[in-house]
This record gives C-alpha cells, sequence and structure tokens, in this order.
C-alpha cells in the first residue's frame, strides 16, 4: 500500500527484525511520493544541495536530532555545499518503509531549512 508523503511524514520507524525487504514494485511505488529520490534497488538516495559550508553543516546537525529520534540512521557523505543521503535496512537485507519514513523527514526538514546569513 502507497503512503502519502504526509502519512509517511507523520509514521515512526519500527523494528523490523526477521521482516523483508520491500519489492522492487513496491518501492517504486512508493517513490513516486517522494520526488527526488532514487532507488538503486539495494537503497533509497538524494542529493541535497546547499548555498556554503555553514547552511550544509547546520543541515546536516538537524538531520543528526531528526533521524536519530527514529533509530534509523542514513549514510552521509558531505561535502562544501552538497550531501549524499543514503538509506537502507540492513535488519531486511534492502529497503523497508523506514527508509520512506525516514526520506520523508529529510526532505521536510530540507523544505523548512533557514537560509544562509547574509554578509
Amino acid at each position: 500500500m502507497i503512503k502519502t508523503f504526509a502519512d509517511l511524514f507523520a509514521s515512526r520507524c519500527r523494528g523490523l527484525e526477521g521482516g523483508h525487504a520491500m519489492r522492487d514494485e513496491a518501492v517504486k511505488a512508493q517513490l513516486v511520493e517522494l520526488p527526488g529520490w532514487r532507488s538503486d534497488g539495494k537503497r533509497l538516495h538524494r542529493a541535497y544541495a546547499f548555498a556554503d559550508y555553514w547552511e550544509t553543516i547546520a543541515f546536516v546537525n538537524a538531520l543528526a536530532y531528526v533521524i536519530h529520534r527514529e533509530d534509523h540512521h542514513p549514510e552521509l557523505t558531505v561535502g562544501y555545499n552538497r550531501i549524499d543521503v543514503r538509506f537502507d535496512t540492513h535488519s531486511v537485507g534492502g529497503i523497508s518503509e523506514n527508509d520512506f519514513i525516514c526520506a520523508a523527514k529529510c526532505d521536510a526538514l530540507y523544505a523548512e531549512r533557514p537560509k544562509a546569513p547574509s554578509a
């Protein structure tokens, strides 16, 4: 069942030990609700762009707080003005609903991020 962005954002991650990864068809269908996110078959991933290093690191710190509350941590690659975010669920060996929940929370945070102060 496809969840809307609002449903994903309102959801909380849950333990999935003994569960199964989502099928490719279900992943593709759910990705419709998260423009900008892609799947490589094993992970969800997206790049976020920023104006400068300050804005990039501010987002990383805010993201760390939000995602820690979900207890579902991404792999991050951080550059001067870019962050690559990758989610997968180790306990199921692939992509789960938890990855989509966290992706929605990342997108919401990005949409509301403060801009770098003017010099």
